[in-house]
């Protein structure tokens, strides 16, 4: 690096350190709300790491990101702004210090989750690699990121898919409150050798040797041979959190390591060795402090977002789409299993941005639904290891930088091993970025209780993805309505779980032509009636019309409501049944208590209240794990015969 290549990053340095005070002291005079984590002492990694970046490179972050976003690029004003909850701040006063982003500067977000940015670097790095451009991502984490299974999950994915992806580990020696030492049994870059990657060190106090490194490390990674590990060495100077007294450390001990490894102290005494002019020195200090002074200025200036947008940007705008009509007679009857592999085909076949990815897609995997899609769209159908993180994130971060992923999560009872990158970032990131960003991702998964698949296998989970804000949650009842419906999630803006019934794989309904697209967000009446609505989603609508069937020799007239989507849920459609009923029964699979069927029940004896005739009644499973014998299983679940005593016991009174 010459001498004018040292200045400009001492520079770029001393806006880092010069903001980050900044923002210590704005904290402590409660200027900024929330929680604050400054990088004070770690400027060197953030400049040198990017200092050979492209402005179409993507990093993503971590919960102490200032310093990545404005070494990125990111505008002092925008980040100062968005911690003190401005509208005119990055992310419109919706993200704040731990989740500041600007999507289109390639700074996918810092994250307030340890980990979980890796899993996203993992999807954006396969998206920029199907791009063909040379563009990277440089993840940021943390020595104590170490630990966690989404980076294990992503660096074997990215290893084995030969991603275009740099893993920087900022190891200042501290996870939260405890001694990197005390933390790990094996140093970071030893992990490297597991995965059968690249690892370098570089110190990280150094400007000149992480650029250097970087720049060799860059040159690497773009030229296809696969992702790298790099550690840099560092110093945390604040603590964990501003306010940290850091009491678990021995203060001389850590003023001399502080001094010793000040980044801007040691670019600074190397400008002064090789002779440049002291008024250059000032000079950079001196712009330094007047761009942070500027930031302070504009944001304290700039205007709070209005009250009334406090629900703005949860989900990205919706086609409005109209309600197919009735299929010819002509289209041919298939099973839901083939017309759900059918919409999957032809969704591929209309958009290079779709791919799909999960555990065995290629083969079809244990249901059969995507035999055949890996040869019919070579290098489109994409088999992962068995790493539920990894696959999720793969579609966040895909679906961030331009693409149209479809995840498959084998069962859905494997949620909670990935539920992270669903509830807090492909959920919550249209919000924090103040709708700069949309993910437009699919995740596939099928559930169902009935044959004997035991507790771990036998879940309906959608009442807990139904209480995640900026999800959409799709169960379709039959495959003429999966392809509609999944069809149209496909093309949606938003993140969309599409939750399969396996027990109705087989069953055979008509195959809609290409065209064909259901509105998210809209019920049906699967049966007109007009003594009592029965409520009921996926294969309980079956078991309801059977139901309201066997009800009609007895002079009862049921109509039965579909919801097809659980979120957005068509309110107005229940209350219209409702009003003409005036009786109402909700059937689920799901166990009865705190289930959706509690939040519709909810809607009827409020909104629907002036048309409550009789007590709203559910059904649904015992309140307890789904057991193993068929006769407890039996027992335990609810099918036509519940829904016929319910029906029976609204309807006389």
């Amino acid at each position: 690096m010459d001498d004018q290549g040292l200045l400009l990053a001492y520079e770029r340095m001393m806006v880092v350190r010069r903001m980050e005070e900044r923002i210590s002291a704005l904290y402590a005079a409660d200027a900024i709300p929330g929680f604050v984590h400054t990088s004070i002492g770690q400027e060197a990694c953030a400049v040198g790491a990017l200092l050979h970046a492209r402005p179409t490179d993507v990093i993503t972050s971590t919960h102490r990101g200032h310093g990545h976003v404005l070494a990125k690029g990111l505008e002092p004003r925008r980040v100062l702004a968005e911690l003190m909850g401005k509208e005119t701040g990055a992310c419109r006063g919706r993200g704040g210090s731990m989740h500041v982003a600007d999507p289109s500067l390639g700074i996918f977000g810092a994250n307030g989750i340890v980990g979980a940015g890796l899993p996203i670097g993992v999807g954006a790095a396969h998206a920029l690699r199907v791009r063909g451009q040379g563009d990277l991502v440089v993840s940021f984490f943390g020595d104590g990121a170490v630990a966690t299974g989404a980076f294990h999950e992503s660096v074997n994915l990215a290893a084995l898919w030969r991603l275009p992806m740099v893993f920087f580990c900022e190891n200042n020696g501290y996870s939260e409150f405890s001694r990197a030492d005390d933390q790990h049994p094996v140093p970071v870059r030893d992990r490297a050798a597991a995965y059968g990657i690249e690892a370098v060190r570089l110190d990280g106090s150094d400007v000149e040797a992480v650029a250097a490194g970087m720049r060799e490390v860059f040159e690497t990674v773009r030229a296809g041979r696969g992702p790298v590990l790099v550690e840099a060495t560092t110093v945390r100077v604040h603590g964990h959190y501003e306010g940290d007294p850091q009491r678990y450390r021995d203060a001389a001990a850590m003023a001399a390591e502080v001094a010793a490894a000040d980044p801007l102290t040691l670019a600074r005494a190397r400008l002064v060795a090789r002779a440049v002019p002291a008024q250059e020195i000032e000079a950079t200090e001196a712009r330094a402090l007047a761009v942070v002074d500027d930031a302070e200025a504009f944001a304290r200036t700039s205007a709070e977002p209005s009250a009334e947008t406090a629900l703005d940007h949860a989900y990205a705008p919706r086609r409005v789409l109209p309600e197919p009509g009735p299929l010819p007679e002509d289209r041919p009857v298939m099973s839901q299993s083939r017309v759900v592999r059918q919409a999957l085909d032809d969704a591929l076949e209309a958009s290079s941005e779709v791919f799909l990815a999960g555990i065995d897609v290629a083969g079809g995997n244990v249901f059969g639904v995507t035999r055949g899609l890996a040869q019919a769209h070579p290098g489109r159908v994409l088999d992962t290891p068995i790493s539920e993180t990894a696959i999720m994130g793969l579609g966040v971060g895909s679906a961030m930088a331009g693409m149209r992923p479809v995840v498959e999560l084998m069962y859905v009872d494997f949620l909670g091993v990935c539920l992270d990158q669903l509830m807090n970032q492909a959920a919550k990131l249209r919000l924090m970025t103040g709708g700069a960003v949309s993910v437009p991702m699919v995740v596939r998964t099928q559930f169902g209780s009935g044959r004997s698949s035991g507790s771990q296998h036998s879940q309906s989970l959608e009442a807990l993805l139904a209480h995640i804000p900026g999800l959409t949650v799709v169960m379709p009842s039959s495959g003429t309505e999966a392809y509609g419906l999944l069809r149209s999630a496909i093309d949606d803006d938003n993140p969309v779980v599409f939750l399969e019934h396996r027990l109705i794989y087989e069953r055979k309904s008509p195959l809609p032509p290409p065209d064909y697209r259901i509105p998210l967000g809209r019920a049906r009446i699967a049966r007109p009636g007009r003594d009592v609505t029965v409520v009921a989603w996926s294969r309980m609508v079956a078991h309801a019309v059977e139901a309201a069937e066997l009800l009609a020799s007895e002079g009862i007239d049921v109509e039965v409501v579909d919801l097809r989507s659980i979120v957005p849920l068509d309110r107005d459609t229940i209350l219209d049944s409702f009003a003409r009923t005036n009786r109402m029964v909700i059937a689920q699979e799901a166990v009865v208590d705190f289930g959706v069927g509690a939040e519709i029940a909810a809607l009827a004896v409020d909104a629907g209240f002036w048309s409550l005739d009789a007590p709203v009644v559910r059904v649904g499973a015992a309140y307890a794990p789904a057991p193993y014998a068929p006769a407890l299983e039996r027992e335990w679940g609810a099918g036509v015969d519940d829904i016929v005593v319910a029906v029976r016991r609204v309807t006389a009174c």
